[in-house]
């Protein structure tokens, strides 16, 4: 997958013991190489991708495994855990649906479905007045690409054609991959549905949005890349735009005058507008909803992973007249029992606890501390993008416009060598999502590490 191999050979590293995280063995520890040789023999090569950290149980913002070791957690289990990994309140919620018991009911009617769906609908948007309880946020995409079809075929039989952007992520069923931007992914396909097309994001690369305060620029990026579309196609034949909330690998967010620019184009063109809410939603972002940053209202909402804190759910947010636009729109767990009682405290505990604003607050502080470590090594960190608690470094090869893959990987195997966990995103950037729970001094020292390993790594320490 990636040109650098982690190191599967117990390394003698600085034992490390604060209140936050703690190494007391070898990384990775002998217990780690054993049973990831096991997993080897049963499991592809894709399954062993991330870093080598073999986990045995995590609360809150920690990690921890059988040797001894414990992580401070900076992605959240891939962003997932927005309240923390295990909250008590979950897991008492957990237990009460199995103690009933009930696990599992097909989409029959259950009170435990009734009050999440009440929940969410309260929650969104006030024109969004319809939910769709699914298991995976690749279903949510499928899901919500069939709504726009069938949608766009009432007006306009040739109304079909789907707009997205390259390098957005919305899935891995065939679908979403193919109404997703990243090109590598699809080689398998073989012919592509011809009415999926994308266009251009602003990479601040591209789009000169990230250094002026010229919002024109950002408007004339959009309305080149529409304009380089709408040659080949009519945009009267576009059922709907769908749009990854921020760039999820780079936690790249648009500029507001681009995205308004969007709105109009689609509303004259009477085109949905689909966000991609799935790993963005429930707080990350300082909002409820990353969407809220752009003053949008769209007309459908995916979301996931950090719904539930860890148990597979999704939902898809609408309209009742285009929820409600096709019979067979249901799953065979959607609305698991289990599965509800957890989301529904999960944004209980958003409430509750605040923590959608403690993720702006934390935010702040985790933006100035970053732009700190760019101003030491700017030469390897072009940018610094993210709001809230989901921000990424970009590092480039120097003198190169190249984002660096090995040395980001080498950073982060670093970070895993001083207690604290990173995901891997094989794109060149450094990519930082603590819990939202996460204490701040857990979160500065969360940075400190990163700081070090950065000096380490590109010093040869």
């Amino acid at each position: 997958m990636k040109n650098y191999h982690f190191n599967l050979i117990p390394k003698k590293v600085k034992k490390i013991d604060t209140k936050n995280r703690k190494i007391v063995s070898k990384i990775p520890p002998k217990k780690t190489i054993e049973k990831i040789k096991l997993l080897d023999k049963y499991e592809p090569e894709s399954m062993h991708s991330e870093l080598p950290v073999l986990w045995d149980h995590a609360s809150g913002y920690q990690i921890f495994d059988s040797s001894g070791n414990c992580w401070i957690d900076f992605c959240s289990g891939i962003f997932v855990a927005n309240v923390g990994h295990s909250h008590p309140k979950i897991l008492k919620a957990i237990r009460d649906t199995l103690n009933k018991p009930l696990i599992h009911n097909y989409f029959f009617p259950s009170q435990i479905r009734l009050k999440l769906v009440k929940k969410i609908i309260e929650m969104s948007p006030k024109k969004l007045n319809r939910v769709l309880l699914l298991t995976t946020g690749t279903e949510a995409t499928e899901c919500a690409l069939k709504i726009s079809r069938i949608r766009g075929k009432k007006i306009d039989n040739k109304k079909i054609k789907i707009v997205s952007f390259f390098g957005a992520m919305h899935g891995k069923t065939l679908g979403a991959l193919m109404v997703g931007g990243k090109t590598k992914e699809k080689g398998w396909i073989g012919k592509q549905d011809p009415n999926i097309h994308h266009i251009s994001f602003p990479f601040p690369e591209i789009c000169d949005w990230g250094k002026t305060k010229n919002h024109k620029c950002n408007n004339e990026c959009f309305l080149k890349s529409i304009n380089q579309l709408t040659k080949k196609i009519n945009p009267s034949s576009i059922a709907a735009i769908f749009i990854e909330s921020y760039h999820g690998w780079g936690a790249l967010f648009y500029p507001k005058s681009y995205i308004k620019e969007l709105e109009k184009w689609a509303k004259k063109n009477d085109i949905l507008i689909v966000f991609d809410e799935i790993q963005s939603g429930f707080g990350r972002t300082g909002k409820l909803f990353a969407f809220e940053h752009y003053n949008i209202q769209p007309d459908i909402i995916c979301c996931g992973k950090g719904i539930s804190s860890g148990l597979p759910l999704s939902a898809v947010i609408g309209k009742k007249e285009l929820i409600d636009i096709d019979p067979s729109l249901n799953s065979t767990h959607s609305g698991n029992p289990i599965c509800c009682a957890a989301a529904l405290t999960n944004l209980e505990i958003l409430e509750d606890q605040n923590l959608i604003n403690e993720s702006k607050r934390k935010g702040i502080i985790l933006k100035k501390k970053l732009y700190a470590i760019q101003s030491k090594y700017p030469n390897y960190i072009r940018h610094v993008t993210g709001k809230g608690l989901v921000f990424a470094l970009h590092i480039f090869k120097i003198n190169v416009n190249e984002r660096d893959i090995d040395l980001v990987d080498k950073i982060i195997e670093k970070c895993m060598e001083k207690g604290m966990l990173m995901i891997r995103t094989g794109t060149g950037t450094i990519k930082i999502g603590p819990p939202l729970i996460i204490p701040e001094d857990a979160l500065l020292e969360g940075i400190d590490v990163l700081d070090q390993s950065i000096y380490e790594v590109i010093n040869c320490k």
